[in-house]
C-alpha cells in the first residue's frame, strides 16, 4: 500500500470537500501538469486579492459589505494557497527522504 506522504494532494476537494490524492510515478504526466497549472492559477489569483484588499484597507469609502466579500474572498484563497503549500511541503519531503537513500 502507498504510504501517505508518497501520494500528492491535489489543489481541489472531492465530494463533501474531502481531499483528493494523486498516485504517479510522472511527475511530467497530465494530472501533475494539471496540478501544476491549477496551482500556479490559485497563487496567482491569491496575489491579486491581497492587492485588492490592500487598497481597499486604504480606502476610507470601502464599504462594510465590501469588506465582508473580501474577506470571503481572502478566505477561500488562504484555503487554496495553504493546500498549495501542503502539497509542495509533502513533495519537497518524499524527494528530499528519496534522494538521501541513494
Amino acid at each position: 500500500m502507498t504510504r501517505p506522504n508518497e501520494l500528492r494532494l491535489l489543489p481541489w476537494s472531492g465530494p463533501g470537500d474531502k481531499p483528493c490524492y494523486l498516485s504517479t510515478d510522472d511527475p511530467d504526466g497530465y494530472m501533475s501538469r494539471l496540478a501544476d497549472s491549477i496551482e500556479a492559477t490559485q497563487l496567482g489569483m491569491a496575489s491579486d486579492l491581497l492587492e485588492e484588499v490592500s487598497e481597499a484597507l486604504d480606502n476610507q469609502d470601502t464599504s462594510l459589505d465590501e469588506m465582508r466579500c473580501l474577506a470571503r474572498e481572502l478566505t477561500g484563497a488562504l484555503r487554496d494557497v495553504y493546500r498549495v503549500a501542503t502539497s509542495r511541503g509533502q513533495l519537497w519531503a518524499t524527494s528530499d527522504s528519496s534522494q538521501s537513500a541513494y
